[in-house]
């Protein structure tokens, strides 16, 4: 089986941001998208409709969930997410349907970034020095 090609370097780079912090942070947790799959463009319209229907699967599900933002330092690229209280395999089945490559997990403020086709996770650093207030 062949190697999957290297995840972009803006996945090892990615800050997080939220507009109000929750009271706390869940020990375990995914930050998950709905935006455009890294290589396709799509209007902000697309992404904020597929942005909403994440919203929407996430409190169907009865599932703790509050807004963060990912963004590139580098380049300034952000993109509107969910910290979501889910196992990585639970967020993982939820990118794949949302057509993500990769999402970020979070167990006790250790970051990792998780491919969503093969399950495989490499370290990024601790979230809470990626986290700006």
């Amino acid at each position: 089986m062949a190697t999957p090609p290297a995840l972009p370097d803006e996945y090892f780079e990615t800050r997080f941001r939220t507009p109000v912090a929750p009271p706390g942070w869940p020990a375990r947790f995914a930050i998950l998208t709905a935006w455009a799959t890294t290589g396709e463009q799509w209007s902000p319209a697309q992404n904020q409709q597929a942005d909403a229907r994440l919203a929407a699967h996430l409190a169907e599900r009865g599932l703790w969930h509050h807004r963060l933002t990912g963004y590139s330092p580098r380049t300034g690229h952000a993109e509107a997410g969910w910290a979501v209280e889910l196992a990585p395999d639970a967020a993982r089945a939820v990118g794949v349907a949302f057509r993500q490559d990769a999402l970020y997990t979070v167990e006790d403020d250790a970051l990792w970034v998780l491919r969503c086709e093969d399950g495989r996770a490499e370290s990024v650093g601790r979230f809470s020095e990626r986290l700006d207030r």
